[in-house]
């Protein structure tokens, strides 16, 4: 599965393909130098139950580690994973 995190202007998003297919996408708007809101999770149904949202978040969590930002997920998919995931609070902004 590869990974793409892209930026243009106010918005982001991260892409799931596999063998040249969309797999899935996340976007996130740039709500200033230090702060991204995730806001949509898509999953295309080929790859559903196959971690491909999970994968998007976590791409995008080790973007904010390097950036040193904090994320505010809006996205119920998003909201859901940081209420379980403990290894990834450390970017949730408080």
């Amino acid at each position: 599965m590869e990974i793409i995190i892209k930026e243009n202007g106010g918005k982001g998003f991260a892409m799931a393909r596999e063998n040249e297919k969309r797999a899935g996408m996340m976007s996130y708007s740039i709500a200033g130098a230090e702060l991204i809101i995730i806001d949509h999770t898509e999953v295309e149904p080929d790859f559903n139950g196959k971690g491909v949202g999970k994968q998007l978040l976590y791409a995008i969590v080790e973007m904010a580690r390097e950036k040193n930002i904090k994320i505010i997920p809006l996205c119920p998919f998003a909201a859901s994973v940081f209420k379980k995931a403990d290894d990834i609070k450390d970017v949730l902004k408080a």
